[in-house]
């Protein structure tokens, strides 16, 4: 009787458990083996170029957010196949990146993470520093290799596959799909607008809506990861800024983990969440739309100019500054994330299967039917390429939309190399504006060779893509690749096929074949010509025939590691100088004795240069608060959102700089006593040594 009674008081127990804590899942029988880690990727915070926007004066001056890598590893628990996939806040994935990455994991693990079996997939933030590609045009703005940048991706991305091959437990994956409003937006409507009218018909928006989350528990039903997919560009933080930043998607991945991770430091704890990238190619986070930042009309639709100018037509999140937009964007990611996660039912299960296939795509016959085919080309960018886009305006007289080009500007690109008869027919409707595919000095300007990668977890297929795929171009590969799937014996209503987007090595832009006819900034940048999204489609329909029949395939030309090819000039720390009379980490402006939640406090130090110590896995900075033992513990970080580490360059000749540490104070901090305190390196001119410093500013009260 009391075994009964003992029993029934368990039953209600769990009965009022699942109630009250919907988000746990329990389960006696596991799926897969699961392995989560994190790691620190954050790049030099100092006078490097910003990747993505391609402006020469965008450099880093500082940190809001630390950039990390997510790493998930899912082990087949019959057959023992291990995927790997991983999310990083950086602007893309890179080969160059990818081919260190697998040769590092190839000297600790052997050939258990390869590159059959890894997708890299950046979040697209233009907010982090660049230089880590290996190609020639994207090193322009950034004045070539940046070893801090890329050393900083390799090793924490590295470590964060190691930290997660070292925590395989038993687990379950639970998948969950929604609609979520009002956080994006296409930003080349008149582009899409080309695409057939009956298949336009066919969706509710011109941008996709869905996010997917898989829910990731172990065997006790414990919370220990989440990894979701949304399409939307991160640019809400605009060309202007400095500071380091993953953007949205950063915040989101932030808040989830904060959620989870209570009272632990950013990047520290257990719970995992990477809200990664999708078919984001015209789809901007930049709500209130595109509009003259001199007379608040539209602009121009299809040219995106006002009075002939793009300087000037700009858009804007719904927030009051980039930093509020930022959060908007990013809070609307989680929360429609934490309810599709909390309400996760769909459990994934079945085999894990990956396969890869390096790929040429230069020169492809693309056959679209039985009577139509057409060819890839060797890459080249078009003249709307130089106009930028809405989130980030280029200069000069470019605009959108342009299929003439002028003569002036041929001029000048001859100047550098006159593209061949054949690459101008090749890419028609598409006036050249940079042979890209044509010129090889000093080496390769954009890639030739791509990865292309499907992976299969149960009945979730994730298409690896190695660019910015637009909506359409996406819909078009999703639709194709399921049609494969069901034709060879999967259910229509069971399989789910999504798009992991700037996956493993970036190759720009990949448009329909009536949206490249536009000749907007995607169209431009779609570097293989108007027949790449067919083309790629073709290849992912072969890749998920062979997946399903077990068929191997060849592994394609190896694309090459040009590290020893790279050149840089970038002007590297000489030294770090101060005032007479200062030493380093002086206070040179105080905090005040008393703050209130919700204002901020701010104090400046004599700084040294960032870029003499990354603080990779550390900070440059604390929020201390004084305990009842008088014991200051630290609080906040360079990564939490509260936080705001500026450096400022007030010399050059003499090698001085400043940082000034901003700290928004949350509504939920605890009233007491605190103070700022910097952690910084300087460098010595003649030794070249570096030495570590700290800065502490007066304690203040918070009421």
């Amino acid at each position: 009787m009391a075994n009964w009674f003992m029993k029934t008081i368990y039953s209600v127990i769990l009965a009022i458990n699942s109630i009250l804590y919907p988000a746990s899942v329990f389960s006696t029988d596991t799926e897969y083996g699961i392995g989560i880690g994190i790691a620190d990727i954050t790049g030099p915070a100092a006078e490097v170029n910003m990747m993505g926007y391609a402006m020469p004066e965008q450099k880093s001056s500082g940190i809001h957010l630390r950039q990390f890598s997510r790493a998930f590893i899912i082990e087949d628990k019959n057959s023992s196949n291990r995927t790997v996939f991983v999310s990083i806040d950086a602007c893309m994935g890179a080969q160059s990146v990818t081919l260190e990455v697998v040769k590092k994991l190839n000297v600790k693990f052997g050939n258990l993470y390869t590159e059959q079996n890894l997708v890299i997939s950046g979040i697209h933030t233009h907010s982090a520093p660049a230089g880590f590609l290996q190609f020639v045009l994207f090193q322009v703005t950034s004045l070539g290799f940046v070893n801090q940048t890329y050393t900083a991706l390799v090793d924490g991305i590295v470590e964060s596959i190691t930290r997660a091959h070292e925590n395989i437990v038993d687990g379950n994956i639970y998948m969950n799909s929604g609609e979520l409003l009002e956080s994006n937006i296409n930003r080349s409507p008149s582009a899409y607008e080309n695409n057939p009218a009956k298949e336009q018909a066919k969706y509710k928006y011109n941008v996709d809506k869905t996010m997917v989350v898989l829910k990731l528990v172990d065997a006790d039903g414990t919370d220990i990861g989440m990894i979701n997919w949304f399409a939307v560009h991160c640019t809400s933080m605009n060309n202007t800024n400095g500071l380091i930043s993953g953007d949205n998607k950063g915040y989101a991945s932030f808040l989830a983990e904060q959620h989870f991770n209570k009272g632990v430091a950013p990047g520290k704890g257990k719970f995992v969440a990477a809200f990664a990238q999708s078919n984001l190619g015209d789809v901007s986070p930049n709500t209130d739309g595109a509009k003259c930042i001199d007379t608040g009309k539209p602009c121009e639709r299809n040219s995106s100019t006002c009075d002939g100018k793009v300087e000037k037509c700009i858009a804007s999140g719904s927030g009051v500054d980039m930093f509020d937009s930022t959060k908007i964007i990013g809070t609307s990611q989680y929360k429609k994330a934490m309810e599709l996660y909390t309400s996760a039912t769909i459990k994934l299960s079945g085999p894990v299967q990956f396969i890869h296939q390096f790929l040429d795509m230069t020169n492809m016959t693309v056959k679209y039917n039985d009577t139509y085919k057409g060819k890839t080309c060797k890459p080249a960018m078009g003249f709307s390429f130089a106009a930028g886009t809405t989130d980030g305006p280029g200069a000069f007289d470019f605009t959108q939309g342009d299929t003439e080009g002028n003569a002036f500007w041929n001029a000048i690109r001859d100047l550098i190399k006159e593209p061949s008869d054949e690459l101008v027919e090749c890419h028609k409707p598409k006036p050249i504006l940079l042979p890209t595919g044509e010129i090889d000095f000093p080496y390769a300007w954009q890639p030739t060779i791509v990865d292309t990668q499907l992976t299969r977890l149960g009945q979730l297929f994730i298409i690896a893509v190695p660019g910015e795929f637009t909506t359409m171009c996406g819909r078009r590969l999703r639709d194709n690749v399921l049609q494969v799937l069901v034709a060879n014996g999967l259910k229509a209503d069971s399989t789910k096929v999504l798009i992991a987007g700037l996956s493993n090595t970036y190759s720009d832009y990949i448009t329909t074949l009536e949206e490249y006819q536009v000749q907007r900034y995607e169209g431009a940048s779609t570097i293989f010509g108007p027949h790449t999204c067919q083309a790629y489609i073709n290849q992912f329909k072969a890749l998920a025939e062979a997946m399903i029949k077990n068929t191997k395939l060849p592994a394609g030309p190896k694309p090459k590691l040009l590290l020893d090819d790279q050149l840089s000039f970038v002007t590297p720390v000489i030294y770090d100088g101060k005032p007479i009379g200062k030493e380093f980490g002086d206070v040179l402006t105080d905090v005040v004795a008393d703050y209130k939640r919700n204002t901020t406090v701010s104090a400046t130090f004599q700084a040294g240069n960032p870029r003499n110590n990354l603080k990779t896995g550390a900070t440059f900075l604390s929020v201390d608060y004084q305990d009842d033992n008088e014991k200051w513990i630290q609080r906040y970080t360079d990564a939490d959102w509260s936080t705001k580490f500026i450096w400022k360059r007030t010399s050059t000749i003499l090698g001085q700089s400043e940082v000034t540490i901003e700290w928004t104070i949350p509504s939920d901090a605890p009233i007491g006593t605190y103070r700022l305190k910097y952690y910084g390196d300087h460098k010595q001119a003649v030794t070249e040594t570096v030495h570590s410093f700290e800065g502490v500013s007066s304690s203040f009260k918070v009421h």
